[in-house]
């Protein structure tokens, strides 16, 4: 990559251009929704303000790491939408709080979906690494 841009604008290409990378714009969103699942189990005396500016400013670390690091553009669209993924991911672990009536249960599972997912995700990884799926990264 090796180039630094910033847009500022948040969804600036929608305006520019009248059109979006709805693929990225979702994939920016759902990568921050464990961040928001964890945040709401460790974090759960903070106020929800606080919350959601953690969600911002670690999304705007991020951003800001891929312009100096001159390994991706610093987008205020990506730093809303990774806003979003946490808040949605914050949402979620309070909705698995309420099903089960307890914080305690809720990070159970929690824990267990995310085990059952990494091991996906390495198996993912694995079988992808050795060509065994239909798909090839490169």
């Amino acid at each position: 990559m090796g180039n630094r841009n910033v847009n500022l604008v948040p969804f600036g290409e929608l305006f520019l251009y009248g059109k979006m990378n709805s693929s990225q714009i979702i994939l920016n969103v759902v990568i921050f929704v464990p961040l928001g699942i964890y945040a709401g189990t460790l974090f759960e005396k903070w106020v929800f303000g606080k919350q959601l500016f953690f969600f911002f400013l670690i999304s705007f670390i991020v951003e800001a790491l891929q312009f100096i690091l001159a390994i991706g553009a610093f987008d205020m669209t990506d730093v809303f939408t990774n806003t979003l993924g946490g808040l949605m991911g914050l949402l979620i672990f309070k909705g698995l709080k309420h099903v089960f009536h307890n914080s305690v249960k809720a990070q159970k599972f929690i824990n267990i979906i995310g085990v059952i997912g990494t091991i996906f995700m390495i198996l993912f990884i694995v079988l992808l690494k050795i060509d065994m799926l239909p798909i090839r990264y490169k």
